[in-house]
């Protein structure tokens, strides 16, 4: 039973950073057009437990991404500096769809995973009480 225990935590383990990864793709897509604004990036790192490997993922620290600003043409915003420019943000749209959808990929099959895990315990459960 404890490679069950084992494998449902390695899938939980997934999922839950999955969806910690997704919050964050959500965060820099609502930010999209925020002045100033920059990316939030993600890591994901092993857990180790006692000098050695689970199995288990979690989501490392966030980090901004320090990449250029888009400036951007405005000479009537308030933010805009001498010459009428402003910065916005770095993040790219078509980026941040990508990685939500790899995100949800992702969750969906250690979603399948921890699913399949759990009939087979059933299923063994089942045969141990013929």
């Amino acid at each position: 039973m404890s490679d069950f225990s084992s494998s449902l935590s390695i899938a939980a383990s997934g999922m839950e950073a999955q969806a910690m990864r997704l919050r964050h793709v959500s965060e820099n897509i609502a930010n999209a057009d925020t002045p100033g604004y920059h990316r939030k990036t993600t890591a994901f790192e092993a857990v180790v437990d006692r000098g050695e490997a689970t199995g288990e993922v979690r989501l490392g620290k966030v980090q901004l991404d320090r990449s250029e600003l888009t400036r951007i043409l405005d000479p009537g915003n308030p933010l805009a500096d001498a010459n009428g420019y402003y910065d916005g943000s770095n993040v790219d749209l078509v980026v941040e769809i990508a990685d939500a959808r790899e995100a949800q990929r992702s969750y969906e099959a250690n979603l399948r995973m921890f699913d399949q895990t759990r009939q087979m315990s059933q299923s063994l459960l089942d045969l141990l009480r013929r």
